[in-house]
């Protein structure tokens, strides 16, 4: 049985994404091919002789881009069964189908691949149909708990051609990626994974971690990004991770991705962070004002933001925030407001220059469709884009914010803190 995983855009890392689910199908023994066609090719020849091919789709620029492949993979092979895996292909599996996908899964997809791949006759190829009337999301089956296992990342770019960290004295680190744990117990009101996990996580086992960062460590890395929604989750994982990462790669950094809320509520463990290598914290501020973060029920306010900084100085951890910069309750003074609270707590340098233009997306099953000064104001869901398009009631805000996306498109010049050189993520 041959078998051919493909990732699309994975934000610059090479894709735990076809590295996780590669292990469990070598482990049954079928033929697994991986192809990153954010760095390579797709494999004509490799594809016409495949049994079944598996999309990988962890966000939406990601299944954006699978939509038109799903075509090309199907006119290079007819017959190919063709599955679609990751936290946005149940939130478009009406969509998925519709262009002849054949098997939707979640984000726990491992062992339920196997088994689509090994049960292929019962499995008939999809073909293209019409797309029905978008229905709400039906209650996903309980997600599955895993019995997780080192990824396999044989045959998979090396680490060299992704995203790389570029350091303030202006070398560069090898970068590699890899998750300690999945889901999020939070249901922030604008994240996609809140409709597919619903306020659960799962915790990797530190030693499967450890073996996929050794791994990495083997290919070059010297830095590791944690790819998990929010680090602290769990965050006596996170200790038990961090230590034994730093006694076994004492020159070995890394970065991670916290919550406000979870930078103040676990204080007392951000000097560890430091003292193991921690080079950033990457945190989804996404506002400043009170309303906007209450909409979007991020659990923290302007007054915590502000308050996390001043943690973090203190310990010495570089602070990373992300914004969603344009919404429908965004004003011009608000966007002014926001640009001068960043600068006042000294965060300017920090920021991506692509952070200043993000606008708020609304995707299908996304809890913002609960509020109704989002239905007022989005029109019909777009296939092409994937989103409810919104127009701001003030024309001026629209402007602004594509101004900003052109100024972001620049060339990138700050040193002062570490960065790495690829920084999308939607």
């Amino acid at each position: 049985m041959r078998v051919v995983l493909l990732s699309t855009y994975d934000i610059g890392r090479q894709p735990f994404g076809l590295a996780s689910p590669a292990a469990w199908l070598r482990r049954a023994g079928l033929d697994v091919t991986c192809i990153d066609l954010s760095r390579e090719k797709l494999a004509a020849d490799v594809v016409a002789a495949a049994d079944f091919a598996a999309l990988y789709l962890p966000m939406h620029t990601a299944t954006r881009l699978a939509i038109p492949l799903i075509s090309k993979l199907r006119a290079l092979n007819p017959a190919i069964t063709i599955a679609a895996y990751g936290l946005y292909a149940p939130l478009n599996e009406a969509l998925l189908r519709e262009h002849g996908v054949s098997v939707v899964l979640g984000p726990e997809a491992e062992a339920d691949l196997v088994a689509a791949a090994t049960s292929l006759g019962t499995v008939a190829p999809g073909t293209p149909g019409t797309l029905a009337p978008l229905a709400p999301l039906a209650p996903l089956a309980p997600l599955a708990r895993l019995t997780f296992i080192q990824p396999d990342r044989t045959g998979l770019p090396g680490l060299d051609r992704y995203a790389s960290l570029q350091m303030p004295d202006g070398t560069r680190k090898v970068v590699g990626a890899t998750d300690a744990t999945r889901g999020c117990k939070h249901r922030c009101r604008h994240c996609p994974i809140v409709p597919v996990y619903d306020g659960q996580f799962r915790v990797v086992p530190v030693d499967v971690v450890l073996a996929d960062v050794r791994a990495q460590v083997d290919q070059g890395a010297t830095h590791i990004t944690f790819g998990d929604p929010d680090f602290f989750n769990g965050p006596s994982h996170a200790r038990k991770l961090i230590e034994a990462l730093h006694a076994e790669f004492p020159s070995l950094t890394y970065d991670a991705i916290i919550k406000v809320e979870h930078l103040l509520q676990h204080r007392e463990l951000l000097p560890l962070l430091v003292r193991t290598g921690c080079l950033f914290i990457t945190s989804a501020v996404e506002a400043v004002d009170d309303q906007v973060l209450a909409k979007l029920e991020k659990g923290h306010t302007r007054a915590d933001f502000i308050e996390a900084a001043g943690v973090c100085r203190a310990a010495g951890l570089t602070l990373v925030p992300t914004f969603v910069a344009f919404t429908p309750w965004t004003t011009i003074e608000g966007y002014r407001d926001l640009r001068e609270v960043v600068e006042s707590l000294g965060l300017t340098s920090h920021v991506s220059p692509i952070q200043w233009g993000i606008r708020l997306l609304v995707t299908w099953q996304s809890r913002l469709l609960e509020l109704e000064d989002i239905k007022n104001v989005i029109g019909p869901f777009d296939q092409k884009t994937l989103t409810f398009p919104w127009r701001h009631p003030d024309a001026r805000v629209d402007e602004l914010q594509q101004h900003m996306m052109e100024l972001a498109s620049a060339p990138r010049l700050r040193t002062e803190v570490p960065y790495l050189d690829e920084p999308w993520y939607c």
